[in-house]
């Protein structure tokens, strides 16, 4: 089994990605997917997110409105309000990270051949890279960033472009990733750049996990 982390900035396109290389035979978890169902109420996550975090981001029904749970861990899109995205971090990810981990395991045991890939945003600043065989980065131009999450989230332009500064604040920059990476896609481009990329390094992925089963040649 080969196990791949798929990461990347706000936006780059990582869901895409990963959802290219589940259509060529990956097996694929998203740990914002994770996450979400770790803040269902009744989780030990959530009781400790809104032990910290207040009343205030829950909805009526008791579930986590994520907007105003957002803008209380990374603060105001205008600026006011400290951060305390590392606090909700350290809620959050031991308990993704675990989960990640018995998913990978379970599929491994399954698929001894199989590339598993975890996406997620915060990969290498988590300090997780070593939970995995290989990095995958992918990356785009910001102004990309600002129009797909403008269109994602049905807001114009320059809110946009405030979460996508306010979000970047949280990550290392893209020079950072690339240098951590051991694959790079560019989806700056059109969806069939994408894909072939993807395709190229599925293909060799897919020769990576064959070799590790296999294991070294006898003497």
């Amino acid at each position: 089994m080969l196990k791949v982390g798929l990461t990347g900035g706000i936006a780059s396109g990582k869901s895409v990605v990963g959802e290219m290389f589940a259509a060529l035979g990956a097996h694929l978890i998203q740990a914002d997917q994770i996450a979400h169902q770790l803040m269902q109420p009744g989780q030990g996550v959530y009781n400790e997110v809104v032990r910290q975090f207040g009343a205030a981001i829950l909805n009526p029904d008791g579930s986590v409105n994520r907007p105003r749970l957002a803008e209380a861990a990374f603060g105001n899109p205008g600026g006011r309000g400290s951060s305390r995205v590392s606090e909700l971090n350290r809620i959050v990810h031991p308990a993704v990270i675990c989960r990640q981990d018995e998913w990978m395991a379970e599929t491994g045991r399954r698929d001894p051949q199989a590339i598993t890939i975890v996406e997620a945003a915060l990969i290498l600043e988590a300090g997780a890279k070593n939970r995995f065989d290989r990095i995958l980065v992918v990356t785009c131009r910001e102004e990309q960033r600002v129009q797909r999450l403008a269109e994602r989230l049905k807001i114009d332009p320059e809110a946009a472009r405030r979460e996508v500064v306010r979000r970047m604040a949280a990550q290392l920059p893209d020079e950072e990733k690339i240098k951590a990476a051991d694959y790079v896609i560019d989806n700056s481009g059109s969806l069939d750049a994408t894909t072939r990329q993807v395709r190229n390094i599925y293909e060799r992925l897919r020769a990576e996990a064959e070799a590790q089963t296999l294991g070294p040649p006898p003497r």
